[in-house]
């Protein structure tokens, strides 16, 4: 092991040290391109990270494609009604074969060659692949050349993936939050385009996690939040090696006009009456539950210093998504665009501050930094494995 690569072990060692006396990730894990490109590998494409929404291809022919930390991906919703994710390449030459959101009526049709493709991946059609006029050849099987599939699961409207195909079944990967929040278990119904935003943060992704974990900031950060969700209400969750965050005790619905919510999950127990809980999930989804709507918010690492928050909001009866409730679904969506957009110039305030060469990783308060530290121990964790490999 080099000098360096010596030096960054025990800075690592440091993070994962019980938390009255470990520091945080160093700074080269926010500023550093190489750190950004290793974390893509290790904690990314061996997890089960969030790539989208499946409300972004409700419908058979939906076909969207997305750059994934340089992936070219597709999500595609076949005929049988299943939601796919394929690599967004051609078979033949590598050609993308998706450049838009679009309605595929038939097949997907690569631009190059005219390779044609089911909706589930197979390759139907070779036009020319053995002359002019001549549709096959033997040495072009079709049924070992139909689009690559990336492993996915949807859970709470968000669309998982594993990149590399060798991560445990999602249900293993998230089995306790899945059983935490069980009582979610019903479909959940998106609130139209009024409910999905994102906002583009000059900060490194890791930064607007690890501030989506703690309650600490609340009085300071959020002053209108902490009027009605005290940061005395709040409780630490803790899962080492999957997830952390935070939990409200007395979460209120948001009052409308007329004093009617919106409808509840059913069959949700008494904890849930004026409770609410905010989770991220490993590396990059972070949820949020209530009697009355979840939320999911996807970040997208688009550099070492910048990061894109995708946020769809959700609700537990399709009805909500009709006109009658466009306001009060503007108004929700309006107040957690709100909370969010608060938390920016920390984040990115954080992100400056990590090319101050003295800055040690920072010492984190045992009693209020434990979902934080609980993260940065998860990245510590999963890189020191990778450099002893």
């Amino acid at each position: 092991m080099t000098s360096h690569a010596a030096n960054l072990a025990a800075d690592l060692a440091a993070v994962t040290r019980p938390l009255d006396t470990a520091r945080g990730l160093p700074n080269r894990f926010y500023t550093d391109k190489g750190v950004f490109e290793e974390e893509k590998r290790r904690l990314f494409a061996g997890n089960w990270a969030g790539l989208g929404f499946a409300k972004d291809a409700p419908e058979p022919g939906d076909a969207v494609p997305v750059a994934f930390l340089g992936q070219p991906l597709v999500m595609v919703r076949d005929r049988a009604g299943v939601l796919r994710v394929f690599h967004n390449v051609c078979r033949h030459r590598g050609m993308i074969l998706i450049d838009k959101p679009s309605r595929i009526e038939r097949t997907i049709r690569c631009p190059y060659h005219a390779w044609c493709y089911e909706l589930d991946g197979r390759l139907r059609a070779t036009p020319h692949v053995g002359g002019p006029g001549a549709n096959r050849h033997p040495d072009i099987r079709r049924e070992e050349l139909g689009l690559i599939e990336v492993r996915s699961h949807q859970w709470l409207g968000v669309v998982f993936v594993n990149l590399d195909g060798r991560a445990p079944a999602f249900e293993d990967h998230a089995a306790q939050l899945l059983a935490r929040w069980a009582e979610f278990g019903h479909p959940v119904h998106h609130g139209g385009e009024e409910s999905s935003f994102k906002l583009t943060l000059d900060t490194n992704w890791k930064l607007a996690v690890e501030n989506y974990c703690e309650s600490y900031h609340l009085p300071w950060v959020h002053p209108g939040l902490n009027s009605y969700s005290r940061l005395e209400d709040h409780y630490h969750i803790e899962q080492p090696g999957r997830f952390s965050g935070q939990g409200a005790t007395l979460y209120r619905p948001m009052p409308f006009e007329g004093g009617r919510g919106f409808p509840e999950f059913p069959g949700l127990s008494e904890q849930w009456n004026q409770g609410a809980e905010y989770i991220a999930l490993y590396p990059n989804v972070l949820l949020g539950v209530h009697k009355d709507h979840s939320f999911a918010i996807v970040i997208e690492p688009a550099g070492h210093d910048k990061c894109i928050e995708h946020v769809a909001i959700f609700y537990a009866q399709a009805e909500v998504a009709g006109g009658d409730w466009r306001e009060r679904r503007e108004q929700n969506a309006a107040i957690w665009r709100q909370v969010f957009e608060e938390d920016i110039f920390v984040v990115e305030g954080m992100q400056r501050g990590r090319h101050a060469s003295g800055f040690d990783g920072g010492k984190f308060s045992p009693v209020m930094d434990g979902p934080t530290h609980c993260f940065h121990h998860w990245v510590a964790t999963r890189m020191l494995a990778r450099m002893l490999d």
